[in-house]
């Protein structure tokens, strides 16, 4: 039996943040902008007048205080509402695409904390809820600027999930034999989708990357040894969250600034059946692994908002957990996709003694679940 232990982690935080009040004041502009555009058919009522947003309404809402971006002009300019294409962003064969940069930051970070060189790693997953591009795969270009030969590298996306996917896959190409060692990567651009003249959805989502070593156990001579109990995941179909942004497009004429071409979701109903779902999910896989949730140490879960991630918790715990059992870094980095629970475990991991054992997972659009169970070597 192949035994998989995670050795690295590393994290790229963009540069520009923004406060929930800076982020109100651009929104609540825009609606008094819109209201006054429209004010014969608000008076008529045939068209709702737009209401406004406030910091305080966003951290009850979400647990959010600010979240970083790829760019932030753009997002506060009341005439565009939406982030500016930053320089270089694409990219040429000298110099990678931001979202490669991003990944590169982060991968270096893993891999020198695993104690490798990028030569040592065999594979690269990139994982993540929205790609750049579709072609070259982003996962192929940070093997090319990391300078790495031979072995694999593809993209995947896979939603909220993106990063548990990836890292399920990688360790399934290790026990497979497939792979000595993985890179997974997992550079999020969600604020590029995000629609930010939408009360509902404007604060949601920060930018981030995340990347994780998995390695063979029996090779691995870095310092901190996550091992891999068990890996899981779980897919269901659902409309409740979607974009129908893609190539279509340009093909659907007037459609680039249409709302269903942002992320859009039916929070209610997310909430009321997906988190039964994951609670359930997570509860079965410790049960079909000899475990219960008071053998875990700490519950690193997918960001989604304060409201979600306490709901999940307290019901598996069965009372009020406490704030290291499940820690959130929703303040600091907003929603960030499918880094969400990676960021979680990256900061929140260091004080726990060897033997404990925790879970990383993370739930999104499909709908869909990814789920690992680690102990700490």
């Amino acid at each position: 039996m192949v035994d998989v232990v995670i050795t690295g982690t590393g994290l790229h935080v963009p540069a520009a943040a923004i406060t929930n009040e800076e982020l109100v004041a651009a929104f609540n502009a825009h609606v008094d902008q819109y209201n006054a555009e429209h004010a014969a058919d608000i008076d008529a009522g045939l068209t709702p007048a737009k209401q406004y947003s406030s910091a305080e309404f966003i951290e009850k809402a979400s647990g959010i205080k600010k979240r970083h971006l790829v760019e932030v002009g753009g997002v506060m300019d009341l005439d565009r509402l939406l982030s500016r294409c930053p320089e270089g962003a694409h990219g040429t064969t000298e110099e990678p695409a931001l979202q490669a940069r991003m990944a590169l930051d982060a991968a270096k970070q893993a891999i020198a904390q695993a104690g490798l060189q990028p030569g040592d790693i065999d594979q690269i997953i990139c994982g993540t809820a929205l790609l750049q591009r579709s072609f070259p795969a982003i996962a192929v270009e940070v093997q090319h600027h990391l300078g790495i030969e031979g072995g694999s590298a593809y993209d995947m996306v896979m939603g909220c999930s993106s990063a548990t996917y990836a890292l399920i896959a990688a360790v399934n190409s290790i026990k497979s034999g497939a792979a000595k060692r993985v890179l997974m990567i997992n550079p999020e651009i969600f604020s590029t989708l995000v629609n930010y003249r939408d009360r509902d959805s404007h604060f949601i989502f920060g930018d981030i990357a995340t990347a994780v070593v998995l390695e063979r156990a029996d090779l691995a001579e870095g310092r901190d040894h996550w091992k891999v109990l068990n890996t899981r995941s779980f897919t269901q179909y659902s409309n409740n969250i979607r974009s129908n942004y893609g190539p279509f497009t340009r093909l659907d004429d007037g459609s680039m600034m249409r709302k269903d071409m942002f992320f859009v979701q039916e929070g209610r109903k997310v909430f009321k059946e997906l988190l039964p779902i994951v609670t359930d999910f997570i509860s079965k896989q410790l049960a079909d692994n000899g475990l219960t949730v008071s053998d875990l140490a700490r519950m690193w879960l997918h960001q989604a908002n304060i409201n979600m991630n306490m709901y999940a918790a307290k019901k598996l715990l069965g009372r009020e957990p406490e704030p290291n059992e499940a820690p959130t870094v929703l303040d600091e980095y907003g929603n960030t996709a499918g880094a969400g629970s990676v960021v979680a475990f990256h900061k929140h991991r260091a004080d726990l003694p060897k033997g404990a054992k925790g879970i990383i997972c993370s739930f999104g659009a499909g709908y869909s679940i990814g789920s690992l169970i680690v102990e700490r070597g």
